[in-house]
């Protein structure tokens, strides 16, 4: 289980399969602990409902912390394989113990943050007066995991991007296996209802980040945390933190992008446009899961052999990554256009939501054939360490396209509803196009600096 990948010399295929196995299973039973969550806050008695309700109005909140450790990890463990493939072992150590000195810093601010404005940000989202003081119940004691929850989102991938994805897929199955063991027992075992989520939440995150620091101090870990390196220097976490922009921007806006289409779907057609936008949107998140899976399974081999500087590598991983990620997004969306009431069946009984999600779904996922393509080159520019085109493809297509999109194309439109639907596969189309020519010129030029260099070496 603690044996190392050779991502230098075992062949692509194989190593790439290997990565991303234990990275799909990661996603998927992340995935399906979050519904079995829900589930059991549902069956809460009387107030089930109501408590669902207010842990929705958190998850934006949830989601903005999460955020946070991709701006710091998700920058700094690409670079620290890097540096891996170019035997800096040290300096891969500094990145590590910067990154977890950081995340320790950024957990205590978000906390003081999220307590001291915890009632306006939920005032912000929707809570009521009935929702309010569960959602203030659950948050309370989430906020408590917030050092928990970095450490296994961010310090996490540290371990995964030095060729250990199994001990990866072990911590995210250690935090949702215990919280789905905890969680009964606390919510309806002690009778602490929604607080007794919370508590699950944090003893199960507690658990696990014990698990990650456990293996990054031993000396099974290739590159260690240790004391010498926690103090932190520009240097050394401002490029992390700039590569890491490009996922923190994609987490970050998610909240602001639900809002948007809320907002205007609750103008033109009311809730029930909500509750169809509600079930696709669930259901987009939950079959793409998949498709991150698969394209950290080039992320390692990228990054290292960047480091190695042997391109023919690297133009086999990410031609790996490219062809998985678009044939799986493909029959997908194959899927979802033949057959699309079979997936919404899955959501609700209700005839009139049915018949409305049913209709609107061959609008939502008409761009999802394509994603696959954007997903695994996103993916690889993080790889490759390229911070400001990563940056820019994550503000292009949900700031700049998408988020204008929701707004401006009901005006063309007598069918307000359908065109809000519209602006997801129109951002989707046009940020695939503009990623596929970016990938491709920043290929090629890094063919020719990569043999620059072997030249003069």
């Amino acid at each position: 289980m603690t044996k190392k990948l050779d991502l230098q010399h075992t062949p692509i295929k194989k190593l790439f399969i290997m990565i991303a196995i234990p990275s799909i299973i990661s996603q998927v039973f992340n995935a399906a602990f979050n519904l079995m969550d829900r589930m059991f806050i549902g069956h809460i008695p009387e107030i089930g409902n109501t408590a669902l309700t207010s842990v929705g109005i958190c998850l934006p909140i949830i989601l903005f912390i999460s955020a946070f450790a991709s701006l710091i990890a998700l920058g700094g463990a690409p670079k620290a394989s890097i540096l891996l493939g170019e035997q800096k072992k040290e300096e891969a150590e500094q990145i590590l113990g910067n990154c977890f000195t950081a995340i320790i810093f950024t957990s205590l601010i978000l906390m003081g943050i999220m307590f001291f404005f915890q009632t306006p940000l939920l005032q912000l989202f929707k809570a009521d007066a009935q929702t309010l003081p569960l959602a203030k119940e659950y948050l309370s004691i989430y906020l408590l995991a917030t050092f928990f929850i970095q450490i296994n989102v961010g310090i996490n991938m540290f371990i995964i991007m030095q060729g250990f994805p199994k001990i990866g897929m072990i911590t995210i199955l250690i935090a949702a296996i215990s919280n789905i063991i905890l969680d009964p027992i606390f919510i309806f075992g002690f009778h602490l209802g929604i607080k007794g989520a919370a508590i699950a939440t944090l003893i199960s995150q507690a658990i696990a980040a014990f698990w990650v620091l456990r293996f990054l101090t031993s000396n099974k870990s290739i590159i260690q945390l240790k004391k010498e390196n926690l103090k932190m220097q520009k240097k050394i976490l401002f490029p992390c933190i700039a590569l890491g922009f490009a996922p923190f921007i994609m987490q970050s806006t998610e909240s602001l992008i639900i809002l948007s289409f809320n907002s205007s779907l609750l103008k033109y057609g009311g809730n029930v446009a909500v509750g169809a936008f509600t079930i696709l949107s669930s259901l987009l998140q939950f079959t793409l899961m998949p498709l991150t899976g698969l394209a950290q399974g080039s992320q390692p081999i990228i990054s290292y052999n960047l480091g190695s500087k042997d391109f023919s590598r690297i133009k086999e991983a990410c031609k790996v990554s490219l062809i998985c990620c678009f044939v799986y997004s493909f029959v997908l969306w194959l899927a979802l256009m033949i057959h699309p009431t079979a997936f919404v069946s899955f959501f609700t009984p209700d005839v009139q939501l049915h018949e409305i999600t049913s209709r609107l779904l061959r609008i939502y996922m008409f761009g999802c054939g394509l994603f696959g393509i954007q997903i695994a080159c996103q993916q690889a520019f993080i790889a490759l360490g390229n911070a400001k085109v990563s940056v820019f493809l994550a503000l292009f297509r949900k700031i700049i396209l998408l988020l204008p999109l929701i707004f401006i194309l009901p005006i063309f439109f007598n069918d307000k509803v359908f065109a809000i639907f519209l602006a997801e596969p129109t951002a989707d189309i046009i940020a695939v196009i503009t990623t596929s020519i970016l990938f491709a010129i920043s290929l090629k030029k890094l063919r020719v600096q990569l043999s620059k260099k072997e030249n003069i070496a």
